[in-house]
């Protein structure tokens, strides 16, 4: 049987110990260790998070590089963001979430990282506050502290998790599961064309959600618009970021 070009040897390597013939006592032992993992992840990261104040949370692309108009994009959102009051929260790492962990502490505000331990990437950027840096080795963890402890979501050009991360977002809050905090899709030539599929296909070829899930989100292009979401959803509901 010849080999797939596509997997590389350490993809493979994951493949044969995925099916790597295990039995039952040591199934148990090893998913028993990795409940205490998951726990000792949640409580870590609920205890720092706790003590923080109202944060926004801003995604996109770890591949964003300094001298990208999207990088310069997030640090001046996230600075607008602390002139607000409103602290930042981010995935830790380098690209946009460098950028809005920069401009929240060039802003002065609190500047969060929740960092995800990958083999090809990431190590936390050098802009976060001391002692609001917390590795992660599950995505499912680290995305309920994004959820759990945000005021919003700002999402800009991204990737698979990015997509990951907004989805998340517009799932618990479409289902119910969490209030409806205001969701913002920066640069709309990125997003218009998922936007259009969304609509299109999903909503009027198949009918898989509902017209008004549309309003789930916005889409601006500058940093003044997306602030100014933020601000705007909180002032009706009387609420300030010292909330």
């Amino acid at each position: 049987m010849a080999e797939d070009p596509t997997v590389d040897q350490e993809s493979e390597r994951r493949i044969k110990k995925a099916f790597k013939r295990r039995g039952w006592s040591e199934v148990k032992a090893n998913d028993s260790w990795a409940i205490f993992k998951m726990m000792s992840e949640f409580v870590e990261g609920f205890e720092v998070m706790q003590r923080i104040r109202p944060c926004v949370s801003i995604f996109g692309s770890a591949r964003t590089l300094p001298d990208r108009p999207e990088y310069q994009l997030a640090e001046e959102i996230a600075f607008q963001l602390t002139n607000s009051g409103y602290g930042v929260i981010t995935g830790g790492g380098p690209g946009i979430m460098e950028a809005a962990n920069k401009g929240a502490q060039r802003g002065g505000g609190t500047s969060v990282g929740l960092n995800i331990d990958l083999p090809f990437e990431q190590q936390p950027n050098p802009y976060i506050d001391k002692g609001k840096s917390i590795d992660f080795d599950y995505f499912f963890v680290r995305k309920v502290m994004f959820i759990k402890y945000s005021q919003g979501f700002i999402v800009l050009p991204g990737g698979f998790g990015t997509l990951d991360e907004l989805f998340e977002a517009l799932t618990l809050i479409q289902t119910q599961k969490i209030g409806r905090f205001p969701i913002i899709l920066v640069s709309k030539v990125y997003w218009q064309g998922l936007i259009d599929w969304i609509r299109s296909v999903m909503g009027d070829q198949y009918h898989n959600i509902n017209p008004q899930d549309m309003d789930l989100f916005t889409v601006v292009d500058t940093p003044e618009e997306a602030v100014e979401c933020i601000n705007n959803f909180y002032s009706k509901y009387m609420l300030k970021p010292n909330f």
